[in-house]
């Protein structure tokens, strides 16, 4: 289904209506698509940073983070 269409199911007749977004429908799927485009490279900027902090700790410790598993194991 494309961005510009919405699709709407009557379930007490069974019927499918598709239609175009009106302007103000079509903007606001653009924003929440914009926002989750966003909030979804944040989330994996963040993960980056903590591991290459866990990383780090590793390299100061002289262990991989196979050994650490064994150790806490």
């Amino acid at each position: 289904m494309n961005i510009s269409q919405i699709e709407i199911h009557d379930v007490i007749s069974g019927e499918i209506v598709r239609r175009d977004l009106n302007e103000t429908e079509l903007a606001d799927a653009q924003a929440e698509k914009a926002q989750a485009e966003k909030d979804a490279k944040a989330k994996a900027k963040t993960e980056q940073v903590l591991a290459d902090k866990r990383q780090t700790i590793l390299d100061r410790l002289g262990i991989t983070a196979d050994e650490l598993k064994t150790i806490l194991s």
